[in-house]
């Protein structure tokens, strides 16, 4: 039962930060502001850096390292002992800043619930809006092909 709820918390953690690493630095701003965001500490001031980025033909080929892209890290820690981490592509520390500290209340038992309501939600409905607005869009597009058979002889 222990390792059921250890990996539910890992998966909403995980959900969590998909959604704000795809999000905007204003967005997450804007819906931080809505909640009390409690005292916490830099473990690890926001900085930039490179990661190698590695690639496959066809997804399954020999790995070999396609090239370079920055990436902003950051960590903190809550007063009450969390620990978040947050890295986003592109030179935002900010936003990795944001980041760790929505990580960090994710983790909070009594904080979770504030920030996946004020917070987390809000910004996977409107990711969810603009992939379904996106995905409308592509399909609009759409060309079938197809082939005529000739009835020479």
């Amino acid at each position: 039962m222990d390792s059921m709820v250890r990996n539910s918390k890992e998966a909403q953690r995980k959900a969590a930060m998909a959604v704000l690493a795809h999000s905007g630095a204003t967005e997450i701003a804007g819906r931080l502001a809505d909640i009390t965001v409690p005292a916490h500490e830099n473990l690890r001031e926001p900085e930039n850096g490179l990661v190698m980025v590695r690639g496959r033909i066809g997804g399954d080929g020999a790995p070999f390292n396609l090239g370079e892209a920055t990436v902003s890290r950051a960590a903190v820690r809550l007063a009450t002992g969390e620990v978040g981490f947050g890295y986003t592509l592109g030179r935002d520390s900010e936003k990795a800043q944001m980041i760790a500290l929505c990580d960090a209340m994710v983790q909070s038992a009594d904080l979770s619930g504030e920030v996946e309501a004020k917070v987390i939600a809000p910004l996977r409905a409107v990711m969810i809006t603009e992939r379904s607005r996106k995905a409308a869009e592509t399909a609009a597009t759409r060309v079938d092909f197809y082939t005529m058979v000739r009835g020479e002889g």
